[in-house]
């Protein structure tokens, strides 16, 4: 069904028409203003009641409150002499005449919801002497066409508007509005605003004028300089904004969530600058930026015009309750005009004509009409559409009693049950959305006996809801004691930082943090705003505090600062540097513990005094091994000092096997000299096994491996322990223990055990011990004893590697660290100088290297044999006999006789028999029988493939050719074989 719509002629009118468009902060609403106060009388409809509620207050002013009317839906002051009245649309009095009437953002009329009412206005709202229409540019063709005569006024914006970008809401300037689109977006950001920037004041259509007022005062006054809002800012509000950010751009228009348009894009970002200060808008909290053509048009003011606008039937026909919903479904006549969607009192109207009660009640026309007005009451609720029908249903059924009224019993019961003032701030604010329900019914004067009574009781409820809410969003959203510090910093000048005896920091009465050597501790219960803005009083003072601290560090002696096992350096019981892997684990890197105060030279100057320090330190406390990089080495002996080196002192053996077998006897006695120990089992250095170079090692091995936790050292003086496993190997190795499977054994004790274990197996260690009363130091440091150390270990080890039998010490690669080894003062060499020329040598040595040398090291005190054996008669000894562990062998290792058959097996020793007749043996290898040595030496394999073909040569009996094969031509007896003959 259409209707034909008449459109008001230039008879009809009884005044003068004019548009006065134009974008935002142009003056518009002031115009209209300023011109309805030359009248004697007028009206002016606005948008929303939050502004209604600006301009009346405005117009009091001037006026006096005796003249002046404020009408909105749940809200009317309406002084018996009032000329001038400030509405919402929806509340403009009609039915009386006014010299001047304005309707306020005209352009609505394309508002899906409220739409048809503004359309209704355009169409038969007038004044007698004058009529102004205020709106965007956008609704110009509308206007020409359903007022052919109007005259219009085009007026440019006061400053301009730009765009700059996004932006973190921490990086957001003060005087900002933030903008979204629903409460709980509104109190997410508000609160992460707080936190960040100090408050900020929140602005939704939702809330009570009051309490709107109280917050948008809480911003004027600029305790806070942040505003959180929806997009009711964007209809005339005038507040000092800035900046528009929006925090969002997709809002749920009713029906469905949808992205702004570029026209509500502008509305909103308008409400930066006022009058003549230019404004801003931009994007944040993560929302994309905006488009190049979108922000053109939003600086340009261009947009497209409008092309629809709602319209509905007003003239409304109460005779049955079918005759009134067919002309509510009335269509509108003129293309381009659309019907609102869905209005909730339709709805409502639809639903209700369905209760047979209610049907009952509707019959006649004042019923039908009654109905409909009780469909009019809104749901500031929000809520099911089913709980605000139930409601209307009650009314409408209240006002058929009796009475024709509201039981006051029934309405104060509704009213007691909102008056409670606790709860949060989503409670206080669905009871102030109740209340206005109520409100609203209340200034329905046919409804009740004592309507004042009761505006007045809803009114009251609503103020003090109000004003909780208020309470309630500026005790969550606004930390006060930083509002008050804001306005002290307007006048820096007076505002003072003082640094307490213990390090505090004070900036007029507030606790900043606390200066700890030369780092500022920020106290963590202040937000972000609090902590940079106090910080930038109490920069300067901060500052120069931590300078003079960085200056009497740098000017310190050395016994000022100390090292603690965590790698920290500590100056006046504080930590000021870290230690951090540097270019090698002997020169690690200093990090300065200071804050962003301490800069330029004076940072400088303390790293470089700390650097200097942990280098004097190493130097001092590693003497030996730093200074193998002074020792006049060459060939293998330098590589092997190198590795050892790297690898703070002890390495086990087989990794430096290729470069002991190049070396000669001299480079024993150097190495020596620079007290390394090349061992049976490791090469290491015994002086550097003290509890305090072993200390400083494992922590230099903990920073250079960038450990995230350092690692006690092991506890000084254990030989032997077990571990946990939770350490590398490398670690126990670095303190000074070798590992077999979760034993750690001391490497200085365990290479004495090993050439004991030597001894006893080639059945010298009788004929070499020494009286009881001194037990006889381990026969490696014996001049017959040094040839095998360098060649028999050196052979096994050679055997090893090329039979590709895994050595013993590589099973202690898959185990962890542990305690450090006791002090090892006395320690005795694994390697003793074995001629009068390698005695020379040494001396050359020792002239080389006067000025720095090494800690001598005592040597053995037993005699030594008279007649050293010659290699013949040394290779004519037994190589593997049987052997009982001696009670000296136990007591080096201090560990049980489980521990020990565990130390043996992995040295290469086999127990044979039990109980009493338990002995040793080094574990065997297959022989094979003598064949011509140099084939079976030099070309192991010649003897498979038959390199000689002379059948004169080769006698049965020396080359039977199964036997020949279970010979192992790199067995240890043949590389021992083949050692000796070289």
């Amino acid at each position: 069904m259409r209707s034909n719509i008449t459109i008001p002629s230039n008879s009809f009118q009884s005044g003068q028409v004019t548009a006065i468009l134009g974008p935002t902060n142009t003056g518009k609403t002031h115009l209209a203003v300023e011109r309805m106060m030359g009248h004697a009388d007028g009206v002016i409809g606005l948008p929303l009641r939050l502004l209604a509620r600006e301009v009346y207050e405005r117009v009091v002013a001037q006026k006096g409150a005796a003249n002046v009317a404020l009408v909105t839906g749940e809200e009317k002051i309406i002084p018996p002499q009032a000329a001038y009245f400030i509405c919402t649309v929806e509340a403009m009095p009609l039915d009386r005449g006014f010299e001047f009437l304005a309707v306020d953002e005209i352009q609505l009329a394309e508002d899906p919801e409220r739409g048809h009412i503004f359309t209704d206005r355009l169409l038969y709202a007038r004044g007698r002497q004058e009529t102004l229409f205020l709106g965007a540019e956008t609704i110009r063709p509308w206007i020409k066409r359903l007022i052919p005569d109007a005259s219009y006024v085009s007026r440019p914006r006061f400053s301009k508007l730009v765009y700059r970008g996004a932006k973190k809401i921490s990086r957001l300037r003060p005087r900002t509005a933030i903008v979204a689109f629903s409460a709980s977006d509104v109190y997410a950001i508000a609160e992460l605003v707080r936190r960040q920037r100090g408050g900020a004041a929140v602005v939704m259509g939702s809330l009570s004028p009051r309490t709107r007022n109280a917050q948008v005062e809480l911003y004027q006054s600029g305790d806070v300089d942040y505003l959180v809002a929806t997009d009711a800012i964007g209809m005339g509000l005038n507040m000092d904004i800035d900046h528009v950010a929006f925090a969002g751009t997709v809002k749920y228009d009713g029906a469905l969530s949808r992205r702004l348009l570029p026209a509500e894009f502008a509305q909103i970002a308008g409400r930066a600058g006022r009058h003549m200060n230019n404004g801003s808008f931009g994007t944040t909290a993560n929302v994309e930026p905006l488009e190049d053509e979108l922000i053109e048009r939003i600086e340009s003011h261009n947009f497209d015009a409008v092309r629809q606008i709602r319209w509905r039937n007003l003239d409304l026909d109460f005779t049955t309750t079918r005759d009134l919903l067919r002309s509510l479904e009335t269509q509108p006549g003129i293309d381009g005009m659309v019907s609102p969607r869905d209005p909730d009192d339709y709805n409502a109207f639809k639903m209700l004509i369905k209760d047979e009660e209610v049907r009952r009640y509707s019959q006649s026309m004042p019923g039908v009409r009654q109905l409909w007005q009780v469909c009019q009451v809104p749901d500031f609720r929000k809520t099911l559409h089913d709980v605000h029908v139930r409601l209307l249903r009650e009314i409408f059924l209240h006002l058929q009693g009796p009475t024709g009224k509201l039981p006051p019993d029934w309405v104060a019961g509704h009213l007691k049950s909102l008056e409670k003032i606790d709860g949060d701030i989503d409670t206080l604010a669905t009871r102030i959305a109740h209340t206005r329900t109520w409100t609203y019914i209340s200034h329905v004067s046919d409804w009740m006996d004592d309507y004042k009574y009761w505006q007045e009781t809803a009114r009251t409820i609503e103020d003090k809801l109000s004003d909780a809410l208020h309470e309630r969003l500026t005790q969550r959203f606004v930390d006060r004691r930083t509002a008050m510090l804001v306005r002290k910093l307007k006048d820096r000048s007076q505002l003072e930082a003082q640094i307490s005896e213990t390090g505090e920091v004070h900036v007029e009465g507030h606790f900043l943090g606390t200066l700890s050597g030369l780092r500022f501790n920020a106290d963590t219960s202040l937000n972000n705003t609090e902590a940079r803005t106090l910080r930038n009083i109490g920069n300067k003072a901060v500052a120069a505090e931590i300078a003079a601290r960085a200056a009497q560090l740098s000017a310190s002696q050395d016994v000022d600062i100390t090292l603690d096992p965590q790698g920290k350096l500590i100056w006046q019981d504080t930590p000021v540097a870290s230690l951090a892997k540097g270019d090698s684990v002997l020169k690690p890197r200093v990090l300065l513990l200071a804050s962003e105060q301490l800069n330029g030279s004076a940072q400088d100057a303390a790293s470089k005094r700390l650097s200097d320090w942990v280098s004097t330190q190493i130097e001092a406390r590693l003497k030996p091994l730093v200074q193998l990089e002074t020792l006049p080495l060459t060939g293998a002996a330098r590589g092997i000092a190198f590795q050892v080196s790297e690898n703070l002192g002890a390495m086990p053996r087989y990794k430096l096997g290729d470069q002991i077998r190049l070396l000669e006897k001299k480079d024993y006695g150097r190495l020596k000299f620079g007290g390394i120990r090349v061992g049976y089992e490791h090469v290491f250095m015994p002086i550097l096994l003290k509890p305090d170079p072993t200390a400083l090692r494992c922590l230099l091995w903990a920073i250079y491996q960038e450990r995230s936790e350092i690692p006690p050292a092991p506890p000084a003086g254990r030989v032997s322990f077990e571990t946990d496993g939770k350490l590398p190997w490398t670690y126990y190795l670095t303190a000074g223990y070798a590992v077999f499977d979760k034993l750690a054994v001391r490497v200085d004790m365990l290479d004495r055990l090993a050439g004991l274990l030597r001894r006893a197996s080639r059945g010298l260690l009788e004929e070499a011990a020494p009286a009881k009363e001194k037990p006889q130091e381990p026969a490696v440091d014996t001049q017959p004893v040094q040839e095998e150390t360098v060649v028999d270990s050196a052979a096994e080890q050679g055997d090893n590697e090329k039979t590709g039998e895994t050595p013993e010490v590589k099973k202690t690669d898959e185990i962890s660290p542990l305690p450090a080894p006791e002090e090892a003062a006395k320690e005795e060499q694994a390697v003793s100088v074995t001629s009068e020329a390698t005695g020379n040598q040494l001396d050359n040595v020792t002239e080389a290297t006067a000025e720095n040398p090494v800690p001598a090291i005592e040597q053995p005190s037993e005699e030594k044999p008279a007649a050293p054996e010659t290699k013949d008669q040394k290779k004519d000894l037994p190589r593997n006999l049987p052997f009982k562990p001696t009670h000296e062998m136990l007591s080096l290792v201090g560990t049980t006789r489980e521990q020990f058959s565990l130390i043996l097996d992995k040295l290469g020793y086999v127990a044979e028999g039990e109980g009493d007749e338990l002995t040793y043996r080094r574990k065997s290898f297959k022989k094979k029988k003598k064949g011509p040595k140099s084939d079976r030496k030099e070309r192991p394999q010649s003897t498979a493939k038959g390199a000689q073909k002379t059948g004169s040569k080769r006698p049965v009996q020396k080359r039977p050719q199964p036997k020949q094969k279970e010979i192992d031509p790199d067995s240890p007896f043949a590389i021992l074989k083949t050692l000796g003959k070289k």
